[in-house]
């Protein structure tokens, strides 16, 4: 296979069969346009992940696993006496841990978290789908096909990604 100047192309589809520098132009400019969206896609999804990292700070308080200190330990060393009965983990269980407040909080970080996920799933989706579909047009093997694709991604990454500094 070689690459090819020809203005008579079928790309990706029966139905879109370019015959003549006039369709060549019309898809050549259509691939610049998908190839735009697609570096779009990249940077939508990169905003999405950087908004989901504050939220996911909000939810919780980071937990020790470590072996020698006990989740009890903050709480024992507050209290005083030298009852057996205060040191207990029973009697440090009875005492209010969260409020309503935070649970709130958590439940619609959680919510926000996975409605994110999502939404960050879908372009993942959107921009595999995309990319492959970009990719069979430059395995057209036609030079004009080729080059809408290159100027696209160049295009759509000089406007897309000083977006990035904005946010």
């Amino acid at each position: 296979m070689h690459f090819e100047g020809s203005s008579n192309v079928t790309l990706l589809f029966d139905f879109w069969d370019v015959r003549g520098p006039a369709g060549m132009v019309l898809s050549v400019f259509v691939v610049l346009l998908l190839t735009v969206i697609y570096e779009l896609l990249k940077v939508w999804k990169v905003t999405i992940g950087q908004q989901k990292q504050p939220s996911m700070k909000h939810s919780s308080a980071p937990v020790s696993l470590s072996p020698g200190a006990s989740c009890f330990a903050p709480v024992m060393k507050c209290q005083g006496g030298s009852s057996s009965l205060n040191n207990s983990p029973s009697e440090i269980s009875l005492a209010p841990t969260e409020n309503t407040a935070t649970t709130a909080d958590s439940t619609t970080a959680v919510k926000k978290s996975w409605l994110l996920h999502s939404l960050q799933t879908a372009i993942h989706i959107l921009q595999v789908t995309l990319g492959y579909m970009l990719m069979l047009c430059v395995m057209s093997y036609n030079v004009w096909i080729f080059l809408g694709v290159i100027i696209g991604s160049v295009l759509g990454y000089f406007l897309a990604f000083p977006l990035l500094n904005q946010i």
